[in-house]
């Protein structure tokens, strides 16, 4: 099992997040605690994948066609940490 942290910001992100991208947050948060990364690859609907760039080492998942929840994983100790969620700009 996993532990999920949350930045202190991602609190105030999702509380402006519309209802469908909560619930969907939820239902991310509560496979991320069960089986990790490997659950999420089973769901296509949250297309899960690594960043580059700046975010190198980051993953991202969607939460809508817009909304995306970026996390890091640390496997050793079976942490996940979420740094935002946001509505990704194209």
């Amino acid at each position: 099992m996993y532990t999920v942290y949350e930045h202190k910001r991602v609190k105030l992100q999702i509380k402006k997040a519309p209802p469908d991208v909560k619930r969907k947050y939820m239902a991310w948060k509560r496979i991320m605690e069960l089986e990790g990364q490997y659950g999420l690859s089973f769901i296509k609907g949250f297309h899960d994948e690594g960043l580059k760039g700046q975010w190198k080492g980051f993953r991202s998942s969607r939460l809508g066609l817009k909304w995306r929840v970026i996390y890091k994983i640390y496997k050793d100790d079976l942490e996940v940490y979420v740094i935002e969620i946001n509505p990704h700009k194209y």
